[in-house]
């Protein structure tokens, strides 16, 4: 549809129908006969608004999206069809690691291809528009929604946040994939104590710095719709906040895209304490040019009221319909309001062995090898040493963490089912050993009765039958591989935690198993980063595997066996210690540093019972090679405008293997202070056993602008500092000058 169509279009509605292209509601308020009464009336939604109503949030499946599409088509005065928005975060139904686990590939590239394959099975699942990607720069493992991003750089992040929108909107123009929606604008990983839902403060300087990047590379690729964050940002709910919203996101950055409130944001305004009613509520987030209200009644009962008393102009609607209408042009949607989908296409295009391959590629680049004592990893196969598996996830398909709500866990591969494949059945046993928690009381939250909560906790009896059957086992073996981790509820969405160590039970009985003085491998499957402390020291081989999604069993077995070598490098810090957070490599130099300080003792910048630096930091990861790094060298020891930067990476090894290699820099001075490092380039790449090859940045003077004292975006003159190496701390250092 053309332009001057959509305009006449806009034009012949009325004031009720434009309101209901601004509404959002979920899936309840509609059934394939009749509309659903309940919902509808606990919501206090009118008729009239909900047969005009614009979006659905997260109903998927041809059959569904098309029947429901049929039926409002059907009774539409206009034939404006409905688009349907959903949590496809990480996969549909091939599903992959999730985000955190994506971010630690340092493979943006490939993470595209991930996200053109979300996007193809998303169209035909009947979606068009998907809640992502989330870019929110996180620097607080305590947060349960770490799971959701990709770590805690901004270069990196901006990388990653490019490819997934690329991916998903691949041959959009030609009715192709799905609309990506990037959230949650702005600054929502800021939120303090690691509480989901809380208050974010900073300087206008820190979030431009720092976590707004993510979310303009998103822009600029060209993603169509764009969330609000629950937070506040200099004491003003984002979803209210013209600064944020109108200010930067409009005027500044030229974004004409859809805006939609996160769920009920609009609603809490009141709750926040800057809205008395639901009519403020409504005048706040339409006045900042939010678009959509996502499931509240806000818009739906208060937009026409404040119009008709004169507070808002009837522009500011208009402006706010034609974006959605512009959407649904751009999809294609009054062409084809199915998109092109049905259940036979459907069928064809879920879970292809097509798609299952790259999963699994995908996966073996996102598992991390934290540790290797006399280089236990790989196994040998064909070396005849029993192995038992044992753990909660050893024989377990839930891998595929809390917000893959479209995927199925019975797709997927198993741990026990992955290792399968390379053993004998004679050298291989699998025991539960001990329960996944204490206690699952936590579960009622998310509506589990009590008879579901007890169902779930092995009683004693059952307890020390699984730990004779595990102590049994484990005599006999010379390998142990335990696989442990947080339970799927304990991270995601409102799955913010203080302890975010592995669960007692599960710590306490791997404790029991070490002391047999066996060969240990440990299994961490987690959304977040977990503190670590106690296995490092105890456990000879840990790999972190995150969720790792539908191929999680295979793409593990292949690290644990050799037949992949692991490459995945941590795109957020792993915390010695929870009271270190929140941590992060790039953190401001101060006063009185811990290793150059004048001062000395007690009266430096440190904790007195915890190292400063975490357990494993940005960029850290081992390999089955040995990688070393040598003749760091600077093209010249004055910048202009460019420079090239030279590094010899030697491969001592006989095995190939990919290295990301990283490039930090450090402006000693500056009008504010900065950072003690920054990553500017990385570059992931195949170095061939027994071979030395060159790697070479070029660094430009555009990539050392900051934020200076007067606000500007500019590079000051002076002394930097270069560190290359395949992690943030272990690094070759030069210098050269800017003049």
């Amino acid at each position: 549809m053309k332009e001057e169509k959509l305009q006449e279009l806009l034009h012949s509605l009325t004031w009720t129908e434009k309101v209901g292209q601004l509404v959002q509601l979920s899936g309840e308020f509609f059934n394939t006969s009749a509309l659903t009464v309940g919902p509808q009336q606990k919501l206090g939604i009118s008729d009239d608004i909900l047969k005009n109503v614009g979006s659905v949030l997260n109903v998927a499946g041809a059959i569904k999206t098309s029947e429901i599409q049929q039926q409002y088509l059907e009774n539409s005065n206009h034939k404006i069809p409905l688009l349907f928005m959903a949590d496809i975060i990480y996969g549909y139904r091939t599903v992959f690691p999730i985000p955190l686990g994506l971010g630690a590939t340092w493979n943006p590239e490939l993470i595209e291809e991930a996200y053109t394959v979300i996007g193809k099975e998303s169209q035909a699942g009947g979606a068009h528009v998907t809640f992502a990607p989330m870019v929110d720069l996180v620097r607080d493992a305590r947060w349960g929604r770490c799971l959701e991003s990709t770590g805690e750089d901004s270069l990196l992040n901006s990388a990653f946040a490019s490819s997934m929108v690329r991916g998903l909107q691949k041959d959009l123009d030609k009715q192709k994939g799905i609309a990506s929606c990037v959230k949650h604008f702005a600054a929502y990983g800021a939120a303090e104590a690691g509480r989901e839902y809380n208050t974010v403060d900073m300087s206008e300087r820190k979030l431009r710095q720092d976590y707004l990047p993510s979310y303009k590379a998103a822009i600029d690729a060209g993603c169509k719709m764009v969330m609000t964050s629950f937070n506040t940002y200099d004491g003003v709910p984002v979803t209210g906040n013209e600064f944020i919203l109108k200010d930067i996101l409009r005027d500044e950055w030229g974004f004409d895209g859809v805006l939609i409130s996160d769920y009920a944001a609009v609603r809490e305004l009141i709750d926040h304490g800057i809205a008395e009613d639901n009519k403020e509520a409504a005048y706040l987030a339409i006045k900042a040019t939010n678009d959509i209200d996502m499931k509240s009644p806000c818009y739906a009962n208060e937009l026409q009221p404040l119009l008709n008393e004169g507070r808002i102009d009837g522009a500011l609607i208009d402006q706010a319909v034609l974006r959605v209408l512009k959407l649904k042009n751009d999809l294609g949607l009054f062409d084809d309001p199915y998109r092109g989908t049905n259940e036979v296409i459907e069928k064809e295009t879920l879970l292809k062995e097509e798609h299952r391959t790259l999963a699994k590629q995908v996966t073996a680049e996102s598992i991390v090898l934290l540790k290797n004592d006399n280089e236990l990893l790989p196994l040998d196969p064909q070396a005849n040493e029993k192995i038992l598996l044992v753990g909660p996830y050893g024989d377990n398909q839930e891998l595929i963490g809390l917000w893959a709500v479209h995927g199925k866990t019975t797709d997927t591969i198993s741990i026990k089912t992955g290792i399968e494949a390379y053993l004998k059945p004679e050298n291989f046993q699998v025991e539960k050993g001990c329960d996944m928690l204490e206690s699952y009381e936590f579960l009622g939250e998310f509506g589990a009765t009590k008879d579901m909560i007890d169902s779930l906790s092995m009683s004693d009896k059952e307890k020390a039958q699984y730990l004779t059957q595990a102590l049994t086992a484990a005599e006999k073996a010379d390998i142990i591989i335990f696989a442990m981790g947080e339970h799927t509820m304990q991270s995601g969405e409102a799955g913010s935690r203080t302890d975010i160590r592995l669960p007692q039970i599960q710590r306490d009985f791997m404790k029991q198993l070490v002391k047999l003085g066996k060969k240990t491998v440990l299994l961490s499957i987690s959304g977040r980063p977990l503190i670590l402390t106690e296995e490092a020291d105890t456990i000879d081989a840990i790999l972190q595997v995150w969720f790792p999604g539908t191929e999680g069993g295979h793409a593990i077995a292949d690290i644990l066996f050799g037949k992949s070598n692991p490459s995945g490098r941590l795109s957020m810090s792993f915390p010695y210690s929870v009271g270190q957070l929140p941590i992060y490599y790039n953190e401001f130099k101060t006063g009185r540093p811990l290793t150059s300080s004048t001062h000395s003792g007690r009266f430096v910048s440190k904790y007195l019972d915890s190292p400063n630096t975490p357990l494993f930091p940005f960029g850290y990861g081992l390999s089955y090679s040995d990688i070393q790094y040598t003749e760091l060298t600077v093209s010249d020891t004055i910048m202009t405008d460019e420079l090239t930067i030279s590094v010899q990476i030697k491969n001592n090894s006989t095995r190939d293997c990919l290295e990301t290699v990283q490039l930090y820099i450090q402006d000693v001075v500056g009008s504010v202070v900065r950072p003690v490092k920054e990553l500017k380039q990385f570059k992931k790449i195949t170095v061939a056993g027994n071979s030395t090859t060159t790697v070479s940045f070029t660094l430009t003077r555009d990539e050392l602008n900051y934020y200076t004292r007067s606000m500007h975006y500019a590079v000051e003159n002076g002394t930097f500092l270069v560190f290359v190496g395949p992690n943030s701390q272990d690094t070759l250092e030069a210098s050269f000058e800017l003049v």
